[in-house]
């Protein structure tokens, strides 16, 4: 196939080579509509930018990593890794993967593969050492932290997990519930971001409290189980959804309502109510966290949708922001919203 030219992605999107050299280098002013046709134009001709050439003049490599926890343990590392490629490609880059699998010496090996690549800006989702942010700043490398901050002097671009979650429990209670039981990762597993920020298991939990107070409701007694979303050795299986719902079924008064703030952890409960020879949602109602496997599962799982599309653009545009340094003003939190399927139900 011949090799298209920035004159051939002009001629299709109906711009100047100018307009198309800004919307690859990011820098200046290009109109959404403009932006748009323009990024059209690049997928469907393919083209892609002398990356050796342009590294020389530029002195970069046009890489950029991106340290996961573990992609085969939860989808939702794959969704922000795929969007993030997605934008980097765009944008004439390319991305290197590395999973740390929750290990620290593991992750700073990655660290170090990175920075013997060479690579522009490293993406974080998530960190897991503050140490290994700190190396790579030290080698003068851009880095951004995505959903988790591990080191609050880095920038970083995060998820508004109360919201969604705030959702998924006033959900529950104007269907009747009033017995409502959560599963979910423990505080105090998980480092939060800082002594003055809440994180993500404080923002979950907190709002499933809140949202039975502002309702007048009492927690049930038993019903809060905490621990860890799933064992990445196990390759992420239900298996601790699976166990918390067997010890809430077996509490004095069932639960008839279960909030899961993972999507894995639904899985397993899920596995477990049907185990019981009861069903979703006509005994139990049951909502999820994430939105990654909830459409596999059955029924299709109700759940609050984490922005993991958004995640994966905003991380790198932000590092090609930083790798250009160009200042981007502070990112707000972005929203978590609740997708309603098949798991929820009325009280009987």
């Amino acid at each position: 196939m011949k090799t298209s030219t920035l004159m051939m992605v002009a001629e299709r999107a109906g711009v100047s080579t100018a307009t198309v050299a800004r919307v690859l280098k990011g820098k200046g002013y290009v109109s959404e509509d403009a932006r748009s046709r323009v990024e059209t134009a690049l997928r469907e001709t393919r083209y892609r930018p002398n990356a050796m050439a342009r590294g020389l003049r530029q002195q970069r490599s046009f890489t950029v990593g991106h340290m996961l926890t573990a992609i085969t343990a939860n989808p939702f590392f794959v969704n922000v890794a795929h969007w993030a490629e997605e934008e980097a490609l765009v944008h004439g880059y390319k991305t290197f993967l590395f999973n740390h699998n929750g290990m620290a010496e593991r992750e700073r090996l990655g660290v170090e593969h990175f920075i013997e690549r060479r690579v522009d800006a490293v993406l974080f989702t998530n960190a897991v050492d503050p140490a290994n942010v700190r190396l790579l700043q030290a080698a003068a490398i851009p880095v951004v932290q995505l959903e988790r901050v591990a080191l609050a002097e880095a920038p970083a671009i995060v998820v508004d997990n109360r919201v969604g979650a705030l959702q998924a429990m006033r959900h529950l209670i104007e269907l009747g519930h009033h017995r409502i039981a959560f599963m979910g990762g423990d505080p105090s597993l998980i480092a939060p971001y800082g002594k003055h920020v809440p994180s993500v298991e404080q923002e979950r939990l907190g709002a499933y409290r809140d949202a039975l107070a502002a309702a007048g409701l009492e927690q049930p007694e038993g019903a809060v189980r905490l621990g860890r979303y799933y064992n990445i050795e196990d390759g992420g299986s239900g298996i601790e959804g699976y166990r918390h719902m067997k010890d809430l079924l077996a509490l004095a008064s069932r639960p008839t309502a279960i909030f899961a703030t993972c999507d894995i952890l639904a899985a397993g409960a899920l596995q477990a109510i049907y185990e019981a020879g009861l069903r979703v949602p006509d005994d139990i109602s049951l909502i999820g966290f994430d939105d990654t496997i909830g459409m596999n599962l059955t029924p299709a799982l109700t759940t609050v949708a984490q922005p993991m599309q958004e995640l994966g653009r905003a991380g790198f545009r932000a590092a090609l922001a930083a790798i250009e340094e160009r200042t981007l003003d502070a990112a707000p939190p972005l929203a978590s919203r609740l997708v309603l399927r098949r798991s929820t139900a009325p009280a009987r």
